[in-house]
């Protein structure tokens, strides 16, 4: 029970500290297009709004071509050779709208709409939007990407919830037939179902209990010991120092969760393998 939990919590804090990467990667995800220089400041404003109110877009933000090419030097500071293909008087960059998406899986229906002949009677020829090509499948490659690790997340749950009832039907099971004599005894001395079944309902919610603790224990010894060992802040997307942060500022919470998620499995799985272990001819 205590293995089984600590997993379970482990995956939790994983689960989330996953979630924390995908959302600061999304966030650095947008999608530009392009304009005409021909496009009015009415025509830009009307896409704008359009866009606003496309439920998978979460903001709208305008880059002139004067602010365009100065993030461009400032991109470029270092490279001269950049810097002076740029003829400033006669500025070569589109000005674009940058669009944040609510979700990465929603990007086609953005890609959709901009698709419209109306809109891409707007967008630059040449450059069209930055949702394409090589872009378009790295953007593509992390919404899957994310949506597997946030899948893998549940089902690691849920399957070693799983495990936990499977070991404790069979330690009941075991149980139940060390203590068959005394059992049998109970039964001939006229005990109803219930005050035999009781001792083991009991033990497993109390072996889920201190379970609960034991493993919010050992992960709390788990990030003292990786703070000293580890210089890493993180290892991939599994960022330590995060995982250590959520696990501080929700101690009480996963303490909480810990304890009910042990006290049910324990008791759902013991009065589950006590009604099927324990056999009675008469009910009591």
């Amino acid at each position: 029970m205590t293995v089984t939990l600590t997993i379970i919590l482990f995956s939790i804090i994983t689960n989330a500290t996953f979630n924390n990467s995908i959302a600061q990667i999304t966030t650095k995800i947008n999608i530009s297009v392009y304009l005409n220089d021909t496009v009015t400041t009415q025509q830009v404003n009307t896409l704008m709004t359009q866009l606003e109110h496309l439920p998978s877009v979460k903001s709208v933000n305008y880059v002139s071509k004067d602010r365009a090419l100065a993030e461009y030097k400032a991109e470029n500071v270092g490279n001269t050779q950049l810097l002076e293909a740029i003829d400033e008087t006669n500025n070569p960059l589109p000005a674009s709208v940058q669009i944040d998406p609510v979700n990465l899986n929603n990007i086609q229906s953005i890609k959709k709409f901009l698709d419209k002949p109306q809109n891409m009677q707007l967008q630059d020829p040449q450059a069209g939007t930055s949702y394409s090509g090589d872009r378009k499948e790295a953007i593509d490659q992390i919404s899957h990407a994310t949506d597997i690790i946030r899948e893998a997340g549940i089902v690691a749950v849920v399957v070693f919830a799983l495990i936990s009832v499977l070991i404790i039907f069979n330690t009941l099971r075991m149980a139940i037939f060390n203590r068959r004599d005394e059992i049998g005894i109970e039964r001939l001395l006229g005990a109803n179902t219930w005050f035999i079944r009781g001792p083991f309902v009991v033990e497993s919610i109390l072996y889920g209990a201190i379970s609960g603790l034991m493993s919010v224990l050992i992960i709390d010894l788990l990030f003292v010991g990786s703070a000293s060992a580890l210089q890493a802040s993180s290892l991939g997307l599994l960022d330590i120092g995060y995982a250590n942060h959520f696990f501080r500022i929700h101690f009480w919470l996963l303490l909480t969760l810990q304890l009910m998620i042990g006290i049910l499995i324990g008791a759902a799985s013991s009065i589950i393998a006590t009604r099927r272990y324990l056999k009675f001819k008469s009910p009591k």
